[in-house]
Formats: C-alpha cells, sequence, structure tokens
C-alpha cells in the first residue's frame, strides 16, 4: 500500500500524479494526513491508487535516510498493487471490516512498515481503503480515528456517487456504439445523453480503446462504470456480441494518444490471458466513437493474431488488417468468418504445414529464396509445398490475383483464430 514520497523518486513526479487524481478526494486525504500527522493513501476496492497524501519527515530514519517498502513504491509508481500483495492485505480481514485494522509490518511479504487500515464502506459495501502508515505509535482507541472513519464515510459517499454515475456513462456508451445502423435516433439520443453526462469532456479530444477478450465476470473494471483505476476513462462498457471491452479516454491533446496507450496497458495488467488492446484514431465529439470503436476493435483483434503489432496495436500501424479485420465479421452475416472456397482444403488441420509455408511465400513477396531461409527449409521443398498449395486450392501462385486472394485469406484465418 502507498504511505508516502519514497526515496529515490523525483518529487515532480508526484506533483504530476497528483494532478490527476480527484481535487474532492486529494483534499480528503490530505485532510487526514494533516489530522494523524502520518502519510496517508486513499485506494479503491480493487487497490487502485486514488489520492496519496506526504508528510515530511515521517519516513526519516535515524541515518535521515526514507524507511521505504517495495509495496508502497510500487504502488505509486504503477498505481496499483499486485494480486499476491492484495491476496496478503486482505487476509486480515479489511473486506468485511467496519473498524480500523492494524497490520504488521512483514519484510517477506515486502511490508517494511506498519500500517492501519480504514475501510471506506457506503450502503454497506465496502468501496475502497484508507492506509495510515504507522508502526505501534497510534493506538486504535485513538479519538482521532473516529474523525479519520467520518472522513471515510464522506469519501465512500463520494465514491458510490461516482460508481452511479460511472455506470449511468456506461449504459449510454454501450448504447451508442451498439445502435443498429438503421436506428439512427437511437444513436442520437445516446450520444446526446452522453454528452449531457460527460459536460465539455464530449467536445474532446476523445478516444476509444477496446480489450479482447474480455467478458463481464464481476471484475470491477469490466462492469459498465468509469472505474477510477483507468487514467484518463470518462466511460467504460462491455459491448454485448464482440467480448471486447470500450474505454472512452479524454486526450490530452489532439493526435496526443498517450493517455489511451496508459489506460490500454493498466487494463492489460488484469489477470486475463492472451487479451490484447487496440486504439482507434483520436475524435472530436462523440459521434465519431462508435466508428473509433470499430476501429479500435479491429486494431486489438489484429494484435491478437500478430504478435508482432504487440498487445496494444493503432488502427492507424496495422496495414491490411484494417481491411480485414473489418471483413472477417460482417455485421449480420450469417457467413461471419467462412473462408473462401478455395482455400477451405489448405485450412484444415492436416495441411497446417502447407498453409504456413504458402502464408511466409506471399510474405516474402513470392522470393523463393527469402521464404526457404524463413522457413529453414531447402528450396527443393520449398517448391514441392507450393505445388501441393496449388494444388489443395486450385490457384495458381504465378497470378497476381490468385495470390491476393490467397494473402487475404489466410490472414484473415489467422485473425480469426486469434
Amino acid at each position: 500500500m502507498t504511505m508516502a514520497v519514497s526515496a529515490g523518486v523525483p518529487r515532480a513526479v508526484y506533483g504530476r500524479r497528483r494532478k490527476a487524481v480527484r481535487e474532492d478526494y486529494q483534499v480528503l486525504i490530505d485532510e487526514v494526513t494533516a489530522l494523524l500527522g502520518t502519510p496517508a493513501t486513499l485506494e479503491n476496492r480493487d487497490f487502485g491508487l486514488i489520492a496519496f497524501g506526504a508528510h515530511e519527515g515521517e519516513d526519516d530514519g535515524e541515518d535521515g535516510a526514507l524507511l521505504m517498502d517495495p509495496v508502497r513504491t510500487r504502488s505509486i509508481l504503477r498505481r496499483r498493487s499486485t494480486a499476491r500483495v492484495r491476496a496478503w492485505f486482505e487476509s486480515f480481514g479489511i473486506t468485511r471490516a467496519v473498524e480500523p485494522v492494524r497490520i504488521p509490518p512483514d519484510p517477506s511479504a515486502g511490508v517494511l512498515r506498519g500500517r492501519i487500515c480504514v475501510p471506506v464502506r457506503h450502503g454497506g459495501v465496502v468501496l475502497g481503503y484508507i492506509w495510515l502508515l504507522d508502526d505501534g505509535a497510534l493506538e486504535l482507541s485513538d479519538p482521532r480515528l473516529a474523525d479519520v472513519q467520518a472522513v471515510a464515510r464522506r469519501i465512500g459517499s463520494l465514491l458510490a456517487d461516482e460508481s452511479r454515475a460511472g455506470t449511468r456513462r456506461g449504459e449510454l456508451l454501450c448504447a451508442l456504439l451498439t445502435a443498429a445502423p438503421g436506428h439512427r435516433a437511437a444513436a442520437e439520443l445516446a450520444e446526446a445523453e452522453l454528452a449531457g453526462e460527460l459536460g465539455p469532456v464530449a467536445a474532446g479530444p476523445l478516444a476509444v480503446v477496446a480489450v479482447v477478450p474480455w467478458a463481464e465476470d464481476g471484475d470491477a473494471e469490466g462492469r459498465s462504470a468509469a472505474a477510477p483505476g483507468i487514467p484518463g476513462a470518462v466511460a467504460v462498457c462491455a459491448v454485448p456480441g464482440t467480448e471486447g471491452l470500450a474505454v472512452l479516454v479524454r486526450l490530452r491533446a489532439p493526435g496526443g494518444l498517450d493517455p489511451a496507450h496508459t489506460a490500454a496497458e493498466r487494463l492489460l495488467r488484469s489477470p486475463r490471458a492472451g487479451a490484447t488492446a487496440g486504439i482507434g484514431r483520436p475524435c472530436t465529439g462523440l459521434g465519431g466513437v462508435p466508428g473509433a470503436w470499430r476501429q479500435a476493435l479491429a486494431a486489438a483483434r489484429a494484435a491478437r493474431a500478430e504478435s508482432r503489432f504487440g498487445p496494444v496495436a493503432r488502427w492507424d500501424r496495422i496495414g491490411p488488417y484494417r481491411l480485414l479485420a473489418l471483413l472477417a465479421r460482417p455485421s449480420g452475416s450469417s457467413a461471419a468468418g467462412a473462408p473462401d472456397p478455395s482455400v477451405r482444403a489448405l485450412l484444415e488441420p492436416g495441411h497446417r504445414e502447407m498453409a504456413r509455408t504458402a502464408e511466409a511465400f506471399l510474405d516474402c513477396a513470392g522470393q523463393a529464396g527469402r521464404t526457404a531461409a524463413l522457413l529453414g527449409v531447402h528450396r527443393q521443398t520449398l517448391y514441392y509445398r507450393l505445388s501441393r498449395v496449388e494444388q489443395l486450392t486450385g490457384l495458381d501462385l504465378d497470378d497476381g490475383e490468385d495470390r491476393l486472394l490467397l494473402h487475404m485469406a489466410l490472414k484473415t484465418a489467422r485473425l480469426l483464430r486469434g
């Protein structure tokens, strides 16, 4: 858990991070820090950093060095604790507690300083935690902790309000993204209501991030809410029929996609095997959001198909997959994803080596020497395999249009497998 400014980390870093947290929460956590004279930190129930207060001198050891622990440093710098650390803290019963809980230091867990955890609850539900750096000097019977609990109740009310507002924004974003092409009135209504919820932010610049696969399974960041743990996110929703999560991100400047990259990377830290993310082109206003979502989803699927794009792919950098990803699953088509008849036999499991050879040959622009070297086979072996490809498909690899058809079919199959 995070408690104060860490040694070796420039204070300027903390200044930039402090500007990113909500002013309401920062004011309240600074109030707690001043009240107790000890560093305090506010995290959501998923251990995502919301705000922290630094208190000069409290971390000074006898030699004047700051006594830090890895858990606190990681939480401040990455704005989230690991699943292992989370499980360790939760083992003290903090998810059920209604009173402050003392947690002793444990060097084996990376916790070098003791803590007091003050649960933040609203309506009987834990929404977050206030963490106080303490090595036993503060008694749990200290009347000041009652004041901290009062602050925790105020924070709980804010978090509950924010969650309700976030849920509404997520619902409206989902309605905007799933409106049928022939129902423009429904899309315009969702757009207008979402603009009303977002205020000036709706004018942009904005970006859409897609993460696949993503199924709503109770994860706090998977629900239709503006998850506080995703920096820059103004609306979040799981989109039915896509296995994808959509995140609407506010950009600092037109064309500057850094906030979208940060949000995507944060989402991919969740324990979802094989998930990838995509980012659509920046848009001004909500009218361009549906198109940006389709681009982001295509980029995320391309990243699953081709590791060279990385775990986070941008729409403008996925080359021919811009076309293939949009064609692979045509809306409303019962034949979505069906391979072209000419390549169906080649795509059968027993011919995977032939398909791999054909794709490598076409990726190398038909250059036999490069292809043989890439596959690690003799040229004669390559020629034999290519003749088998022609027999299986009925296509002529000396014909440009046949090559184009085969190349597109193979790449589309790879995309769908991803």
